[in-house]
């Protein structure tokens, strides 16, 4: 095994929590381990020596939204013009959730004032752990982690990305799955695709770590320089360039 990236879609719970290993060699990428059910410990055991993990979880706050509440609670907050729905919305999006919106006409779940925000409360946790244990939790992806979105990525890589989750959605996850098939002869699911094909998480899990392979070799779009410092702090999520899928084993970064 020459490299190992990991993809972690992360729930609030751990029984909903999807967790996937790739490997790869000169002609082969291989699913070495698909699985629901991850505590913070599996989680934090399957980060150590992996060269790049995808996490499908904002990793940060919008900024805007972190000062707010701060002044809030000193009873500082300057009286606003409006409480409009275009002041919430400043408050509500990252600057790479904006970003996204822009490139794929996709809106993330907004962590400031969505259901998300319970998994993002944990994925904060975990990192404090990381960063206590010596690992670089950086939120821009510049270190170990980097943010992801799996549904963006299937649609810049023009394959299916809406209604494949949920229990009732199997027959539209084995339509994806047929495509990735098609698309990348070179994945080896080694067993896993039933569980794949059955839970959606899981199948998000081998996404996310198909993206931090792309970001591993150079495939992905970076944070703006004018956007460096906030990405530092908010988090950003790397979008595969679009126009191609996923590389073959040996292909150049290019």
């Amino acid at each position: 095994m020459t490299a190992a990236f990991v993809g972690i879609d992360l729930a609030a719970q751990a029984r909903s929590t999807g967790v996937a290993v790739l490997s790869e060699d000169g002609e082969r990428v291989r699913v070495e381990l698909a699985m629901l059910g991850a505590e913070d410990e599996d989680l934090l055991e399957v980060l150590d020596g992996a060269g790049k993990v995808g996490v499908d979880v904002p990793v940060g706050w919008p900024r805007s939204f972190v000062e707010l509440l701060a002044a809030h609670a000193g009873g500082t907050l300057p009286a606003p013009a409006s409480t409009g729905g275009a002041w919430r919305r400043g408050l509500a999006m990252r600057a790479t959730d904006l970003v996204v919106h822009e490139s794929t006409g996709l809106t993330p779940l907004s962590v400031a004032t969505d259901r998300i925000a319970h998994p993002a409360l944990r994925w904060a946790g975990i990192e404090a752990r990381l960063r206590e244990q010596g690992g670089d939790a950086s939120r821009d992806g510049s270190g170990l982690i980097c943010e992801v979105y799996p549904a963006a990525a299937l649609r810049l890589w023009d394959l299916p990305h809406r209604g494949y989750k949920g229990i009732k959605n199997a027959a539209a996850r084995d339509v994806l799955l047929t495509a990735l098939d098609r698309a990348l002869p070179w994945l080896d699911w080694n067993g896993h695709r039933t569980l794949c094909a059955a839970q959606d998480d899981a199948l998000d899990a081998v996404l996310a770590a198909l993206l931090a392979r792309e970001v591993h070799a150079g495939r992905a779009v970076a944070p703006p320089a004018r956007l460096g410092e906030l990405a530092r702090q908010e988090g950003w999520i790397w979008l595969p360039r679009s126009g191609s899928v996923p590389r073959a084993p040996g292909s150049s970064a290019g």
